[in-house]
């Protein structure tokens, strides 16, 4: 196999990192997706040729990828880094000072680099009794995480209507000068939900920001409306969790859907559980949309994580892979459909150019101990995370098993380090 032929240049991310690195990176003897074993050259940020595995010349670093299936990085489309890590925390309220949220929402972003996620979405409140300091702290970390991870930051106001809502209105618009990328919030609990995301979307339009509401979907006729309001809106809009789609009838829940994709807004599902910003009079809005109706639909779906370890989900995780085999085992889609959920459809709902493994791409990139898509989602330990062009975070796990007469008599496979020299104390088994 020759070279792949470079690809048309893709514009840049919204991000405001250093300038690519110009040193040229190997990762030899990769598996993809579609079965071939090949090397991949990654020079200035971006893909420079892929062949077949020994064709490309070794003359610089490089990354023995032997074991490893080679995948777009997936990107994280629905955070809360100012509420991140809140959940085992210090007896008392929560701080929201300034530096008490960056070192969360940065310990959070480096939480989820780890697992694969090279670009974040983080959704942060903004409001009366919290002010704009959890803003200018997510944008802090924004800047820490140059060269590391991309994270936009979207800022969340909590009522935008009426007299109440002015302080609101004021702060949203503070925000964004301030350089919040996206416009956000949850019109569902403003008393006016349709004057909330008419005020959004003005904003938006102002300043050309992306839109990024939470809305549980439950109301058709608040569905459609929102639908109307932002169809073709550019550089556009995403909602989510949507869980009460799942709570409508069937031919309601079908016409949403139409609504939805005929507005091109993207839907992004928290197959690990809310986010908390959608839970009306203490009922928790928990659960996943429709997925495959809305696929079917032609709506964009991605899949985030939604809340990482605070009370909306102590134990939440922040992976994912996770989400992904959620969308596999709960929501009935085919492994490579769901890895895209969180891969290639999250990266366009955040509006970032779109990764391949083809020369030409960005470099942003995953390797995962494995061989096919649905053997990561399972197993899915060992992995090495590529931004930018370099190896931004490892995750190497080894499981170990005594020795028995059984493993000895059926000859399992073994993956992993020699066992010379270990005796009798096991056999080691690199784990996913």
């Amino acid at each position: 196999m020759s070279d792949s032929q470079s690809q048309p240049a893709h514009s840049p991310g919204t991000g405001d990192g250093p300038a690519e690195a110009a040193t040229t990176l190997l990762l030899s003897g990769a598996r993809l997706a579609d079965g071939r074993t090949v090397d991949v050259r990654l020079g200035g940020g971006r893909i420079e040729a892929v062949g077949t595995a020994g064709s490309l010349a070794a003359h610089f670093s490089k990354v023995d990828l032997n074991g490893f299936l080679l995948l777009p990085a997936p990107a994280e489309p629905h955070a809360h880094g100012d509420t991140a890590l809140t959940a085992f925390g210090p007896e008392g309220p929560v701080s929201y000072a300034t530096e008490d949220v960056q070192r969360r929402a940065t310990e959070a972003a480096l939480l989820q680099l780890g697992h694969g996620a090279t670009a974040l979405r983080s959704h942060v409140r903004i409001d009366d009794v919290r002010g704009l300091e959890p803003l200018e702290a997510a944008l802090q970390t924004r800047r820490s995480l140059r060269g590391l991870a991309e994270l936009n930051v979207v800022a969340v106001p909590r009522l935008l209507t009426g007299a109440a809502g002015a302080d609101g209105l004021a702060m949203l618009r503070d925000a964004v000068k301030m350089g919040a990328a996206v416009v956000g919030g949850c019109p569902d609990l403003d008393p006016d939900p349709a004057g909330y995301t008419e005020a959004v979307l003005e904003v938006a339009a102002e300043h050309g920001c992306a839109v990024d509401l939470h809305t549980d979907g439950d109301d058709p006729a608040r569905v459609a409306r929102l639908a109307a309001m932002t169809a073709g809106l550019r550089p556009g809009v995403a909602i989510g969790p949507c869980a009460g789609l799942s709570r409508l009838p069937y031919e309601t829940a079908a016409r949403a859907a139409d609504q939805l994709a005929a507005a091109g807004v993207a839907v992004v599902c928290l197959p690990q559980g809310g986010c908390g910003m959608t839970e009306r009079q203490g009922t928790s809005r928990q659960g996943m949309p429709p997925v495959r109706m809305l696929k079917a639909a032609g709506v964009r779906v991605a899949a985030g994580s939604g809340a990482l370890r605070d009370l909306a989900n102590p134990v939440g995780r922040g992976d994912p892979l996770e989400a992904a085999y959620l969308l596999a085992s709960q929501a009935g889609l085919r492994p490579e459909d769901a890895y895209g959920a969180v891969s290639t459809a999250a990266r366009e709902a955040m509006g970032l150019p779109e990764v391949r493994v083809e020369a030409g791409f960005p470099a942003e990139l995953l390797a995962v101990r494995g061989e096919r898509i649905a053997g990561v989602l399972s197993l899915a330990y060992s992995r090495i995370v590529i931004h930018r062009g370099r190896v931004v975070a490892r995750t190497s796990a080894v499981r170990e098993y005594c020795d028995s007469a059984v493993t000895v008599a059926l000859d399992l496979p073994r993956q992993g380090r020699s066992d010379q020299g270990r005796g009798d104390q096991g056999r080691g088994d690199s784990g996913g």
